[in-house]
């Protein structure tokens, strides 16, 4: 008896197990599908955050510019703090989009 990864939420359990104790997904059929629909899930997620974050590097360039002219007092705090979150959110859920896909289903 081993200790393998579940194909749909990757923690450890038994190889002779029938089910997973974690998620409760059969594993006496095909596991090979569950594999990859838990690949692609990962997939969606991931894009989901990086839209968010991308969505908030562009409100705090809103912010700042609304008007015209750069925002002043709170108003430029809560869009540099707004730009600089969604700008390195961006960057790092990318890099971890690119780690995904190179893994192999």
């Amino acid at each position: 008896m081993a200790l393998i990864a579940c194909p749909k939420c990757q923690k450890r359990i038994s190889s002779k197990a029938k089910q997973c104790q974690h998620c409760k997904t059969d594993l006496s059929g095909n596991t090979e599908s569950l594999t990859v629909i838990s690949h692609i899930e990962r997939s969606n997620s991931l894009m989901t955050h990086s839209f968010i974050f991308l969505t908030l590097f562009i409100a705090g360039v809103v912010v700042w510019f609304w008007g015209g002219e750069p925002a002043q007092g709170v108003t430029s705090y809560i869009a540099i703090a707004s730009f600089v979150v969604g700008f390195s959110g961006y960057l790092v859920t990318r890099v971890r989009i690119v780690l995904h896909k190179r893994k192999s289903v």
